[in-house]
């Protein structure tokens, strides 16, 4: 049966989140995807693992392929019987060629369906705190592009008609021009001391926004560089009042995070929420242990355990992946009392439906021991302790001296990652990187290993350090990190209101320095 298919997506203005559900489900169930300079590539993460990227990004004067390459770049594989995603900045047919890209499949006889995205010129000027339309202002909007097909003789636009005929302007792709735009519309009517705001990589926590009048945004605006868009009208005004975006407490921070990528997504969410730029730095990775026969040995004898001790998520999903692989479940475990440390593991743990028993008040192996004394005096009972390959040993030799039976198993392995080539030293001591998170020991040793004993000392003082627990802590002072930001609660929601609570108090000092 043939398949093809293409899907003319709008990927929407910058911030994932924006894109539509369906706009998403196309680049799930997509064999091939194509995509712009403008779209996030972080939408990318939803992708089947063998899925086609085509980069055909135009940034400026710079095109990976012309249009008319494009086009035909969608034909072929079209035609290859794949379902195509094409994805584009905004929406497909909004300043996006995507008419001129639907227009050659239907030429071609190839399927097609277009998928609407939030455009720029609606979605930005939100998050400026700008809203295009108000009643006490204005209820006409047009959208203008700033950047005409050069190849005509002369410009479409009515510059005598939208100068004083529409309230609130949107151009897109102007910042070159915008001498030129703003000198037509004074030129045509339109009065000079009308605001105009541009604004840079909208919706993104890079996110930049220069107000003035159109007597005085070219200078203003002189340092911008595209992408951006200018919104023209006296609903630039309401920003003051209205601005949400900019005004989040991790906004202008960029903050790296060292997690492995399985884990990285949830603590990179909570960050962005705040308004944070986040670059995920994976220096971890967690792969399964080289002999699985003890834990298979352990989990076929587990009747004969008292205590499953849980210290961390991946033990936990690795102990009962395994489990299930061996023609077990949950019914196995009748009678075996559960210990987790901390929320996150205990989360990880009742998702396999099993209620945990023990919960140590701190997240650390010795609170384990000490509320596990509380609870069962430890003497004479059986553990089985399913954990990392660099595990701490301070758990089960105590467990042991106290007379508890042990079996401590490796249950997965922490490796290091090789992750992506950003220059990272050089964004620190260019000022362009914050803060650094660390949450494990593990995560420490190896990003040391990674930028090099050499830099260590050089990187205190360029950018702050955030860890996550005091053996997180003492890992990277050992290793010459200076930590600066600690979490009270040794968790991921604990080390990100450790963030804020650095930047908060930051921010307040400074305020008093400038008055």
């Amino acid at each position: 049966m043939k398949r093809s298919l293409v899907y003319l997506v709008g990927a929407g203005p910058g911030d994932p989140r924006l894109i539509t559900v369906k706009g998403l489900e196309c680049i799930k169930k997509a064999d091939v995807i194509i995509y712009d300079y403008l779209v996030n590539i972080d939408l990318l993460k939803a992708a089947r693992p063998d899925a086609e990227f085509i980069y055909v990004g135009k940034q400026g004067g710079a095109h990976t392929l012309e249009q008319d390459e494009i086009n035909q770049l969608l034909v072929k594989k079209a035609l290859e019987d794949k379902i195509v995603t094409r994805l584009k900045g905004g929406d497909p047919y909004v300043f996006g060629r995507g008419g001129e890209e639907a227009l050659v499949l239907h030429e071609n006889r190839v399927p097609f369906e277009v998928v609407p995205g939030i455009t720029a010129a609606i979605a930005t000027p939100n998050y400026a705190g700008i809203p295009v339309t108000h009643r006490d202002f204005t209820s006409t909007f047009g959208l203008i592009t700033g950047h005409e097909d050069p190849t005509k003789d002369e410009s479409s636009i009515d510059w005598a008609k939208i100068s004083t005929g529409i309230g609130t302007l949107a151009f897109y792709m102007g910042i070159k021009n915008l001498p030129y735009i703003t000198g037509q519309l004074m030129k045509h009517g339109r009065s000079k001391d009308t605001p105009v705001a541009v604004i840079r990589w909208g919706t993104t926590p890079q996110q930049k926004t220069v107000v003035g009048t159109l007597d005085t945004i070219v200078q203003k605006a002189k340092d911008i560089r595209p992408p951006a868009i200018t919104i023209v009208g006296e609903v630039v005004k309401l920003r003051e009042q209205l601005n949400w975006f900019e005004t989040k407490p991790l906004f202008g921070k960029t903050i790296v995070v060292t997690r492995s990528r399985e884990q990285a997504s949830e603590f990179a969410d909570q960050l962005y929420e705040h308004g944070a730029q986040v670059i995920e730095f994976p220096t971890i990775e967690i792969t399964k242990p080289d002999a699985v026969q003890p834990l298979d040995e352990a989990i076929n004898s587990i009747q004969s355990y008292d205590w499953l001790v849980f210290t961390s998520i991946n033990g936990a999903d690795a102990f009962f992946q395994r489990l299930f692989e061996l023609g077990k479940d949950i019914r196995d475990l009748k009678g075996i009392k559960v210990c987790a440390i901390g929320p996150a593991t205990e989360g990880g743990i009742e998702k396999y439906h099993i209620k945990v028993d023990c919960r140590p008040p701190k997240f650390v192996a010795e609170s384990v021991v000490e509320e596990l004394k509380k609870i069962t005096g430890i003497k004479g009972e059986k553990f089985l302790l399913p954990r990392a390959d660099i595990a701490r040993s301070f758990l089960p030799e105590e467990l042991q001296k106290l007379g508890g039976e042990v079996t401590d198993l490796v249950a997965y392995k922490t490796i290091m990652a090789q992750p992506r080539n950003i220059n990272l030293v050089d964004k620190i001591k260019n000022g362009e990187i914050h803060i650094i998170t660390f949450t494990s020991s593990s995560t420490v040793r190896n990003f040391a290993q990674i930028v090099g004993e050499k830099n260590i000392a050089a990187l205190n003082g360029h950018v702050q350090f955030a860890s996550i627990g005091p053996i997180t802590t003492q890992t990277a002072e050992d290793v010459g990190l200076r930590v600066t930001i600690r979490a009270d609660e040794y968790t991921i929601p604990g080390l990100v209101s450790a963030i804020l609570k650095s930047v908060t108090s930051a921010t307040i000092q400074n305020s008093y320095k400038s008055l």
